[in-house]
């Protein structure tokens, strides 16, 4: 902690720019799981200068040897108990949209049902397919996120980031380079700072039903009814039919562990019941990727990524 400190003090970082920053700011609170033990220092710069505050923050980091956790909507994550180490950057200070007649510009930090929202009320579709999806378009574009038949990646045309040196680059899009829920950006240590998308005139009526529905099916799939990250494990299309009906099959509906629970209406989502740990949610998953594989022989992959400061045994 005093080397963080030590370091956010020499970058006048919470003075010289606009935002937010605290110190031992449990996780909890920004993640849709609700569990996460305290980091070091958490800031989320916002305003005009908020890139340039983000470049220094990282550069800063480096050289000190100091670990950066940047964050999104918190919507894929379980943070361990013990918290996170070092500086999380919060990027969801960083947020709107900039339009073109076929396109639109997207900060990172903007959750993706608002960006969907901004492009239906100009009649343009394109984003539609991630209404009600929580999470942030960096973090869309970090995960190829994917739903409803489609990805970010048909639609993307470009992404801006701050590269390993620190230096705003633009990316092209390279379709050779995304797959099934997988980007370029997962092996490269760079910030996603905006995104552009291609977009197309759609009906505004028609839109807003589309994303009606996508939504009513999150509501009636019990995405909200508690704290979860969606789909706990990815879908493997070789499997002949969706993971939670692998799951379902299988009986492991309302299986718990602790304050864990896999949802008792769908196989494929793990809630929070209320007084779940981290520990607790990462036991589960693990539980039943093992009884699906004694049972089925399959594999299953989480889409859940595990951060923070694990110990050997939990990890």
């Amino acid at each position: 902690m005093p080397t963080v400190r030590k370091l956010l003090e020499k970058i006048n970082i919470g003075a010289g720019f606009e935002g937010e920053l605290r110190y031992d700011e449990p996780m909890s609170l920004h993640t849709t799981f609700r569990v996460g033990g305290p980091a070091d220092a958490w800031y989320r710069p916002s305003g005009d200068r908020s890139v340039e505050a983000m470049a220094i923050l990282l550069k800063a980091a480096r050289d000190e040897g100091v670990p950066v956790f940047m964050l999104g909507g918190g919507a894929n994550i379980v943070v361990a108990d013990r918290g996170i180490r070092g500086v999380v950057l919060d990027t969801t200070g960083w947020t709107g949209c900039s339009f073109t007649d076929s396109s639109v510009l997207v900060r990172s930090g903007t959750d993706v049902d608002s960006a969907a929202d901004a492009c239906a009320e100009r009649s343009l579709g394109g984003l539609d397919f991630l209404a009600g999806m929580p999470g942030t378009v960096g973090g869309a574009v970090w995960m190829n996120a994917r739903c409803y038949g489609s990805s970010v990646s048909d639609v993307l045309q470009e992404t801006e980031i701050l590269d390993e040196d620190f230096r705003r680059v633009p990316v092209p899009f390279d379709p050779a380079a995304f797959s099934y829920k997988r980007s370029p950006f997962q092996d490269r240590r760079v910030l996603i700072v905006s995104a552009s998308f291609r977009l197309l005139p759609r009906s505004a009526d028609a839109l807003r039903e589309a994303m009606r529905l996508h939504r009513a099916d999150r509501e009636a799939k019990g995405h909200y009814r508690l704290p979860s990250a969606g789909s706990s494990f990815k879908n493997d299309y070789a499997y002949g039919k969706p993971t939670g009906a692998v799951v379902d099959g299988l009986g492991l509906r309302g299986l718990r562990l602790g304050g864990a629970q896999v949802a008792d209406w769908h196989g494929n989502i793990i809630v929070n019941t209320g007084n779940a740990r981290a520990t607790d949610i990462r036991g589960l998953a693990r539980l039943v990727a093992d009884r699906v594989r004694e049972a089925a022989g399959l594999e299953l992959e989480t889409e859940m990524l595990y951060v923070g400061d694990w110990d050997e045994d939990e990890a």
